[in-house]
């Protein structure tokens, strides 16, 4: 049977070189205070965010050279635990003391390899991942996205000119992803904004805040039911 790719239209491709060099500009215009600024990562600064995106490539170039095992072994020799979580706090400390022009040169060119490589691929490749083969064009997606949040948790500029697409296509990656995992939340875009069903209870949610809530980015106290806004949490 046909199915039809409801984000066949975007090009995961190019999103990820717009997000990308959002923050390229962001960090490059950065002095000392601005670096030491805290971010949206609990506990992690401006600068640890990059640290972090810079770590992450040893990841992304794992996948594409289709050698998890090997990156696995070597963080079982350095003691890294924790999973993921382990993993992204170990690449943030190793990088603390390093001057961060260095961290900021890893980041440019490992990240630009990635996404040539990617972008040569094609999106209906296969690329290894912790989680299996995957298609990618959609491992793409997931990149965009958390480069998209990323470059909020940092505070990169977004124009008024692009913000609504951006907001768009997180949707609708959102949206797909939800289905993709078969979470309990019924999601499905209504005007400007979306409705979703968990169980017996229901909610419209602003685009934005769908967003936000797909990433675990809802501030403290928001008023979406908890129940929900955990239901929607899938791209982070």
């Amino acid at each position: 049977m046909t199915t039809t790719d409801p984000l066949r239209d975007l090009d995961p491709f190019d999103i990820f070189d717009t997000e990308a060099a959002r923050l390229d500009r962001f960090f490059s215009s950065l002095d000392d205070e601005g670096w030491h600024r805290p971010s949206r990562c609990a506990g992690w600064s401006v600068r640890d965010v990059l640290g972090h995106l810079a770590g992450e490539e040893l990841y992304n170039h794992a996948c594409l050279d289709g050698d998890l095992d090997r990156l696995f072994a070597a963080l079982e020799r350095e003691g890294v635990g924790g999973g993921y979580n382990g993993f992204n706090e170990w690449c943030v400390r190793r990088r603390r003391d390093l001057p961060v022009g260095d961290v900021l040169a890893e980041w440019r060119d490992k990240n630009a390899e990635t996404r040539e490589r990617m972008r040569a691929l094609g999106r209906d490749a296969t690329l290894t991942t912790s989680a299996g083969p995957y298609p990618v064009g959609l491992q793409t997606f997931h990149y965009d996205s958390e480069y998209a949040t990323h470059g909020d948790d940092v505070g990169a500029p977004v124009s008024e000119k692009e913000a609504g697409a951006r907001t768009l296509w997180r949707v609708r990656v959102g949206l797909f992803v939800l289905g993709e995992q078969g979470s309990g939340a019924r999601a499905e875009r209504s005007g400007d904004h979306v409705d979703v069903r968990v169980g017996d209870r229901s909610a419209r949610v602003p685009y934005a805040e769908f967003v936000e809530a797909t990433v675990g980015r809802l501030p403290d106290g928001h008023p979406l039911d908890p129940e929900i806004a955990a239901a929607l949490r899938c791209l982070a």
